[in-house]
């Protein structure tokens, strides 16, 4: 199986870099096309108060502008293809549904620290598990040296 279309969804955080890196290893050997996915998480908007929900929501949009930004700049470098997506939703529901329309997803095992990191690896779990389709999981490097 060619894997042409890949997924590598992000959190913004240094350690994904390590997964979009494999990712792209795989793209150049496949002249593939990778998407970078970033997803506004809508249950963090459940207990904040209604006056301040744009000011989160602008900040975490920027947030995922900036790290599909980071991504698809390391593709172009290799000359790579690749789109870029920040989705409104349920992180494990939205990547789901986009890794059905590409032949890999490719994600990190690791993000974040704390409450980030907890939800971020329940993620890359729940993806495993659900997913119809092939997902590699690539552990940071940066994990071992904290």
């Amino acid at each position: 199986m060619a894997f042409e279309k890949i997924l590598v969804p992000t959190d913004g955080s240094e350690f994904t870099k390590a997964a979009a890196s494999k990712a792209m290893d795989l793209a150049e050997m496949t002249n593939g096309t990778i998407t970078v996915l970033y997803v506004i998480d809508q249950t963090l908007f459940m207990n904040v108060p209604d006056s301040t929900i744009s000011t989160v929501y602008a900040a975490l949009k920027k947030e995922g502008q900036d790290a599909v930004s980071t991504i698809a700049k390391m593709c172009k470098e290799r000359n790579i293809k690749v789109n870029t997506d920040v989705a409104d939703g349920q992180p494990v529901k939205i990547i789901l549904e986009t890794a059905k329309n590409h032949d890999l997803v490719v994600m990190g095992t690791l993000g974040r620290t704390g409450m980030s990191k907890l939800l971020m690896g329940s993620v890359a779990e729940r993806v495993v598990r659900q997913s119809t389709g092939p997902v590699m999981v690539v552990r940071s490097p940066e994990v071992d040296r904290k």
